[in-house]
């Protein structure tokens, strides 16, 4: 979270709201502060923390709860959602985004095809098994409906996203900080790695070498109103309440305190320090 959508939000806020921040990484979040200016400390609040396994807010606390992308990376998104519901005051509203099936299609089949032309049937099965975790818009409404918010409703918006180039797409922050971690895991370690992605490469190039990578997203946006209902639902769960109800302290935290390390490269050093796919490298070649 580098500002977005928090900075969205606050300027649709009144001069009374105020607007807490979360992420895991302190470096995203001292962009953030940049952008946000003189907003940082008095309208909005920044803090590094993580949703998982619960958000460390107590409950029924905030008028609006958002999460921009935040479910595709949680295991369990209705559990996820229901916290977000416990931190919503009754009567607030509980906002998500998440890329759903048939995002990244056309980049999928050229990872399909580059798998069967290759024979790495065990890879093209974790492939299959990552698709078959994308959520359609029936699953996500099941998601609400277990957290038993009022005026439920899930918006679906198609659109397209261009790259100029292959190395432009796993490079672009949505991709390199989305679903690329998965897309790695996929394809395994080591050569096994570079290999898989060197064909994926080429396969992209050779394709799109004189026009665009176009790669559809599907994305959806659920929302819901903590009711009566939805209450009942958090108080007969069997997860233990660990924070009580109350207010969040609003201290915007020195930047420069804490221990956490810098974001490192999402291509990190256990299979190499930059993908060979990547390197200009006339001379490398794949039979």
């Amino acid at each position: 979270m580098t500002g977005y959508p928090a900075l969205e939000i606050a300027r649709r806020m009144d001069e009374s709201s105020r607007l807490v921040a979360i992420d895991a990484s302190s470096a995203f979040l001292d962009v953030a502060r940049q952008k946000a200016a003189e907003l940082a400390g008095r309208r909005i609040f920044f803090r590094t923390e993580r949703a998982r396994p619960r958000l460390p807010f107590a409950a029924e606390v905030f008028d609006l709860v958002f999460s921009n992308l935040g479910l595709a990376e949680s295991p369990s998104p209705s559990k996820t959602l229901r916290d977000f519901t416990r931190v919503a005051k009754l009567g607030g509203r509980v906002v998500a985004t998440l890329p759903l099936a048939g995002s990244w299609q056309e980049f999928t089949d050229l990872y399909r095809e580059v798998l069967l032309k290759h024979d790495k049937l065990p890879t093209l099965a974790r492939l299959d098994q990552w698709l078959a975790g994308l959520p359609d818009a029936a699953t996500v409404e099941d998601w609400l409906a277990s957290a038993g918010v009022d005026d439920a409703r899930v918006d679906v918006e198609e659109f397209s996203l261009l790259f100029k180039s292959a190395r432009e797409f796993f490079f672009a922050p949505v991709v390199e900080y989305g679903p690329l971690p998965d897309w790695k895991a996929i394809a395994g370690h080591g050569q096994e790695l570079q290999d898989v992605f060197w064909y994926i490469k080429e396969a992209i190039d050779a394709y799109f070498g004189d026009r665009a990578f176009e790669v559809t997203i599907r994305a959806g946006c659920l929302s819901g109103k903590k009711g009566e209902q939805a209450a009942a639902i958090l108080a007969a769960a069997d997860e233990p309440e660990s924070l009580t109800t109350g207010e969040v302290m609003l201290v915007e935290a020195d930047p420069s305190e804490g221990d956490e390390p810098a974001v490192e490269n999402i291509l990190d050093e256990e299979d190499a320090e930059e993908l060979d796919a990547f390197r200009d490298d006339a001379n490398r070649t794949r039979s």
